[in-house]
């Protein structure tokens, strides 16, 4: 049990880290809270610090989910023997997302969560092969909305929504269906402000011009 305590204290430690919050710092000698949309996330980051580091940002919140997944799953899954391999993951993951989601770095305010989430579910494909459809299914399904409204949060929503509902048409584990659910109230949950703003017509759409 303590392997277990200690691996979701190690999986919250490395979701929580605020790459966008440390970018803008570094970059800009800014706290990125105070400017675009203030939310400590890729998409923000790029629209406050540009193209290249939200792209980075990006990436590195994906391996924020993935790093804890899949290297810190591997490490713990000798050691944590009465239960099974996939839940342990799950467990993981969801520390990870809740450690971006709330991180203590940051009194516990951090971002949305949508790219450490795609990187959690990327390193849960690596070990539930059924799992591969999904995720290609809910990538296509974000890209296809985004595509057509330009909203990022719209997007992140409904490919939330879309989760649940692809686990249970393709009969995954209860376990993995759980985590989907709970991961859609997560998402709706930290888009609530999004959600306002969209049915007010205020919400702004993401464009792709270059930075100065």
């Amino acid at each position: 049990m303590l392997w277990i305590i200690l691996g979701i204290l190690v999986s919250y430690l490395i979701g929580s880290i605020p790459t966008a919050y440390v970018f803008g710092r570094l970059l800009k000698g800014i706290d990125i809270r105070n400017f675009g949309s203030g939310n400590v996330g890729a998409t923000n980051a790029f629209r406050v610090l540009g193209r290249g580091p939200g792209i980075t940002v990006l990436v590195l919140d994906i391996l924020k989910g993935f790093v804890a997944v899949v290297f810190l799953g591997n490490v713990l899954v000798s050691k944590v023997t009465f239960m099974p391999q996939e839940t342990l993951r799950l467990i993981l993951g969801l520390s990870c997302i809740s450690g971006h989601n709330w991180t203590i770095f940051l009194s516990f305010k951090g971002g949305k969560g949508i790219a450490t989430t795609f990187g959690v579910l990327g390193g849960l494909s690596i070990k539930i092969a059924s799992l591969k459809l999904i995720l290609s299914l809910l990538i296509l399904t974000w890209i296809l909305i985004f595509v057509i409204v330009r909203i990022v949060s719209v997007a992140s929503v409904l490919s939330g929504i879309a989760l649940p509902v692809y686990t249970i048409i393709f009969k995954e584990s209860n376990a993995l269906i759980l985590l989907s659910v709970l991961l859609c109230i997560f998402v709706i949950l930290r888009h609530k402000s999004n959600l306002k703003r969209v049915f007010q017509g205020k919400e702004p759409r993401l464009t792709f011009k270059r930075s100065a």
